[in-house]
């Protein structure tokens, strides 16, 4: 997984398919959306993983922890509330400077 954004029109240059990476989350209600991994980002030698509901994109995105095991990964909550606040603090600021808004 990258920091590189692919979309339809990302201008990136590379000859390569676009490819969704597409979860399927269940919220607390037990309500299950199908989820798009948009963006990924290192903090603290772990990965984490911004996903956007695939029917509403324009609603806040959910991060997750990328773990893995035996050369498989997987997603994970955040439940501890200091790794979620620099984690949310860390992505706040890329959204800022790729919107501009240094």
């Amino acid at each position: 997984m990258s920091e590189h954004q692919h979309d339809a029109d990302c201008g990136c240059g590379e000859d390569h398919e676009h490819e969704e990476h597409v979860f399927i989350i269940a919220n607390d209600e037990g309500e299950e959306r199908e989820m798009v991994m948009v963006y990924t980002f290192e903090s603290e030698d772990m990965m984490y993983a911004v996903l956007l509901d695939r029917q509403d994109p324009e609603q806040d995105g959910v991060i997750f922890r990328v773990e893995e095991e035996n050369e498989e990964a997987f997603l994970v909550g955040i439940e501890d509330d200091e790794e979620w606040n620099r984690v949310q603090a860390i992505y706040e600021e890329i959204a800022n400077t790729e919107n501009g808004e240094q």
